[in-house]
């Protein structure tokens, strides 16, 4: 039987816990996912009841905070989710950690829903509202589906052929066309964002005014 050096034995225990700290990381967020999901849709959708109660409120004092503070919460959870949702376009780790087989394409509506929200006021423009509803509602159900019946659902012998279809270890194959399609994605919606920003230099929900034009004084 041979014996293993020191320093084998060092970089064997090293690449263990890199390994194993990669999958609870992953782990971790895949759990913390459905959660964020759902709360980036509740606010999204509380915004008529928001308004409803802004118009109850007498003092612009409170109005404005009411309305920061919504504001805050529901843009502060859209990003949290966006960001932790990046994980899921590393192919690597979809194959070796059982995440939603639908994730990256969940982050990229995600992604693309915030692209709307700045191109356009979404508070403003009830179209832009009722876009970024579609691309939220079809991004949650890309994820939450794949969770529930694929990934929590491994005790379920019933299941076994969606279980091994929607969730990403089982389904290695489908791993590599789902990432590819999410960063292509991504990258139009980068260049779409770049050329706004620093080709066409029009800030986002700026509206197209005519410059140089002055409104009259009316006395």
């Amino acid at each position: 039987m041979a014996t293993l050096t020191a320093h084998e034995v060092t970089n064997a225990i090293n690449q263990s816990l890199l390994q194993g700290g990669s999958r609870w990381v992953v782990g971790t967020i895949s759990a913390f996912m459905p959660g964020l999901w759902v709360l980036t849709v509740l606010f999204h959708l509380a915004r008529p009841y928001v308004f409803r109660t802004l118009k109850k409120l007498s003092l612009r004092f409170g109005a404005d905070v009411w309305w920061l503070a919504y504001v805050l919460m529901r843009d502060g959870v859209v990003l949290l989710t966006l960001a932790l949702s990046t994980i899921f376009l590393f192919p690597n780790l979809l194959i070796t950690v059982p995440v939603p087989l639908t994730a990256p394409l969940a982050a990229l509506l995600l992604f693309a829903s915030l692209y709307v929200k700045l191109l356009y006021d979404a508070d403003e423009d009830f179209q832009a509202y009722r876009l970024q509803t579609v691309l939220l509602a079809v991004g949650v159900a890309l994820y939450m589906v794949p969770q529930i019946f694929g990934v929590e659902a491994t005790s379920q012998s019933s299941l076994a052929g969606v279980v091994t279809f929607l969730t990403s270890t089982s389904n290695t194959a489908w791993v590599g066309p789902i990432v590819a399609i999410a960063l292509i994605g991504y990258g139009v919606i980068g260049v779409l964002i770049f050329y706004q920003v620093v080709i066409a230099g029009r800030r986002f929900g700026e509206r197209r005014d005519r410059v140089g034009t002055v409104a009259p004084i009316t006395r």
